[in-house]
């Protein structure tokens, strides 16, 4: 396995080094990094929909879309990220994945004395609130699961920073950004500056194997991603879409956004936004219904020819339906 302990806090770069490492290396990958201030969204979601756009330019906030799904975190050097990187066991569903990438985490901080578990679709919380967020992705035989670990985190910045939408709670009794969270420092019998708290965990994972540190391939593939995607506001904010269809539903799978046009009674222009998990491109799904009718009959049909549980997992035809037909 290759440790890495990044040292760089450009959340661009970090980004781009979270690709490389997942696309470009073969041997399976544990990895700590922070980044600076920013908000990263998930792969197929709705950036406008998610930050709070004026308050991170006049902060100097970056917003940077990442390769795997979920939702939007935000980011600062009060926060740790975690990386594994393998090759995706047989038959393993999500839930599974997470449980086994999460258990090294669950398993230090207990050694500390702090009880953490693993809650809801991909949380790991401390009494109840929140301190991680975690994410997969999927792609050629391989998988990147990463989570942040909030240890001293900016409550403030992150409440300005991020959208608090309605329509994630089913009660529509929306709680403030600190009311859900908590920071792992709050929690410890001993207090830790978090460059200590990134060493104990090195340390207990790692187990006493060296770092990897990047040579100079690594660092030109690393460069040619950042400048040619995570720099770009194409990528990282998307162009948003014309439609006269849109709807917004909440399911157990996640919160889904659907926008398309219907001419002579035919869906176009398609485009699904969420914080759902995936192991096929949204694109693709989009692409395949383009064309049908806008009824359910058609839709079920299309629908139905297609691995929709791999676009959008823990999703039913049903709940598709519902989201596509106002």
């Amino acid at each position: 396995m290759l440790y890495i302990i990044d040292n760089c806090t450009d959340p661009y770069r970090n980004l781009a080094a979270e690709e490389y490492l997942f696309k470009g290396k073969s041997e399976p990958v544990f990895r700590l990094w922070r980044n600076d201030r920013a908000v990263i969204v998930g792969r197929n979601q709705n950036t406008a929909a998610e930050v709070n756009r004026e308050y991170v330019r006049q902060n100097g906030i970056a917003v940077v879309r990442r390769l795997s799904g979920g939702g939007a975190v935000f980011h600062d050097l009060g926060n740790v990220n975690f990386t594994f990187i393998d090759n995706v066991k047989r038959d393993e569903d999500t839930s599974e994945m997470f449980r086994r990438y999460t258990k090294p985490i669950i398993d230090a901080l207990g050694s500390l004395g702090i009880e953490a578990k693993l809650e809801g679709r991909n949380d790991l919380t401390i009494e109840g609130k929140k301190f991680s967020g975690n994410a997969i992705a999927i792609s050629g035989g391989r998988i990147l699961q990463h989570g942040t670990l909030l240890f001293s985190s900016s409550y403030g910045e992150m409440t300005g920073a991020l959208k608090n939408r309605k329509e994630k709670y089913s009660d529509k009794a929306v709680k403030s950004i600190p009311a859900r969270v908590t920071n792992i420092s709050e929690h410890m019998k001993h207090s830790m500056k978090v460059e200590d708290f990134m060493e104990y965990l090195e340390n207990r994972i790692a187990q006493g194997e060296g770092r990897y540190s990047y040579d100079a391939k690594d660092d030109a593939a690393i460069d040619l991603l950042c400048r040619k995607r995570y720099r770009t506001d194409e990528w990282n904010y998307g162009k948003s879409p014309n439609y006269n269809v849109s709807n917004v539903c909440k399911f157990p799978s996640g919160l889904y956004e659907a926008y398309y046009d219907v001419s002579q009674g035919k869906i176009g222009n398609l485009h699904i936004y969420g914080d759902y998990f995936f192991t096929l491109p949204t694109e693709e799904f989009c692409r395949h219904l383009e064309g049908c009718d806008a009824n359910e009959e058609s839709l079920k049909g299309g629908i139905a020819a297609l691995p929709y549980g791999e676009y959008f997992k823990g999703m039913t035809i049903g709940e598709l339906i519902r989201l596509l037909l106002p």
